[in-house]
């Protein structure tokens, strides 16, 4: 019996590093379909654009399993979780007992029903493989289009563009990256893409992909009767839970796998962290799917002590989301682009620089900066640490806000001086 972790990112060190702080003895097995050992994910797009080699995006050294007395199943699949007999089937017919299990399995790509998609040259961009069946690709594309202008398809246009491919980003919302970003922000990340030569279509979206007599796509017909020509189409609508499996066992799933405040399920010994898991919300209180890196890290840890024995609480998920899109760097936390009656926004252009402050009342709740990121961390401790901000609300978007406009208590406070 051990302790059984299904994937192999980011949630699953959390999970790895926390149980072996409490438990030294008891073996650890870790089963993922990806053939590699853990990676630094959101590295694919740096590597898609020949930025960084595969052999510089390990998120630990090589020698993490054996260190932290890992079995590491790489290239398996796990199809179903027995509960009753606490098992886990494997897609060769293999089984592998638990004695505690977490479901560490991530988003996958949300591909929408389209004429098309059975075309070669269709792709997801989310992980290694993906990035490599691209660059493989390269020297047969010369147009690409994007469907999507989140986080994903504008880091995975960006990449292109590095690479000499020409890109055309399509997107159904008014602006890009609508999801977290204003009319102004959205603005000027938008007109950073397109000087540098990417191609941006709003308010539209791709209503059929076009294949010539190989199976290959050569175009794209929009929804509002455009037809681009294009040798490949990147799916970047979104991402959602992959959970499948695990609601055919039994698990409770909502949009994701819901769990508590110490990640664990509705079956006994069965605990679910990251990208997968519908959690608490540091915020709005309530549970939410949020497919932030860092939180997915937080969750794995907070699962691991629990499984191992150790009582520890998640105190809830935060969205914080960091980007550098040709130059422009953007920083989003919280509640960055929500409209209600009990939040008031404070904000400021200046140029390519966009700030905005978004307040529940004395409290900062939400944030988004884009061009000049200098206080972000500041900022989004604010919303953390749920700093009351009462006496410095007239400074909070200023270029020079810091620690000086702090009350003197709480400025002692923060920087640990008596």
């Amino acid at each position: 019996m051990s302790y059984v972790i299904i994937g192999n990112s980011v949630a699953a060190v959390g999970a790895i590093e926390a149980i072996r702080k409490v438990d030294k003895e008891i073996r650890i097995t870790v089963i993922s379909d990806e053939p590699y050992s853990v990676y630094s994910r959101p590295l694919i797009s740096e590597y898609l654009a020949g930025q960084v080699k595969e052999d510089m995006m390990g998120y630990r050294d090589p020698g993490f399993y054996e260190k932290n007395g890992v079995t590491a199943m790489l290239g398996k699949r796990v199809t179903a979780i027995d509960p009753a007999k606490k098992s886990v089937k494997l897609d060769n017919g293999e089984e592998i007992a638990y004695a505690k299990l977490l479901i560490a399995t991530g988003g996958t790509p949300f591909v929408p029903p389209m004429k098309g998609l059975e075309l070669g040259r269709v792709m997801t961009f989310i992980k290694m493989d993906d990035a490599k069946h691209i660059e493989e690709m390269l020297p047969e594309l010369k147009h690409v289009v994007v469907i999507g202008a989140g986080l994903i398809g504008l880091k995975a246009a960006e990449s292109l563009h590095h690479r000499g491919v020409k890109v055309t980003v399509v997107e159904l919302a008014n602006r890009v990256m609508a999801a977290v970003l204003d009319t102004d922000a959205g603005a000027i990340v938008q007109g950073a893409l397109e000087k540098a030569g990417v191609n941006i279509i709003t308010e539209d979206t791709v209503e059929e992909i076009l294949g010539d007599n190989m199976g290959l796509v050569n175009g794209v017909k929009l929804k509002s009767g455009e037809a681009l020509d294009c040798d490949a189409v990147i799916v970047a609508i979104g991402v959602i839970p992959n959970a499948g499996f695990a609601k055919e066992s039994g698990v409770e799933v909502n949009r994701g796998i819901i769990v508590d405040d110490h990640m664990r399920t509705n079956l006994p010994d069965i605990y679910a962290a990251g990208d997968v898991t519908e959690g608490p919300d540091y915020l709005n209180g309530g549970k939410r799917v949020m497919p932030i890196w860092p939180n997915a890290y937080i969750q794995g840890k907070i699962a691991g002590f629990n499984m191992a024995g150790v009582d520890r609480e998640f105190k809830g998920g935060l969205a914080v989301n960091s980007i550098e899109l040709f130059g422009v760097p953007v920083v989003t936390a919280g509640l960055s682009n929500t409209e209600s009656d009990d939040l008031e926004v404070l904000s400021s252009v200046e140029g390519d620089t966009y700030r905005k402050i978004v307040l529940r009342g004395s409290m900062v709740v939400g944030a988004v900066m884009v061009g000049n990121i200098d206080r972000a961390g500041l900022i989004t401790g604010l919303i953390r640490d749920r700093i009351d901000v009462s006496n410095m609300r007239d400074r909070l978007l200023a270029n020079d806000f810091g620690y000086i406009d702090f009350p003197v208590e709480l400025r002692k406070e923060r920087l640990g001086v008596s």
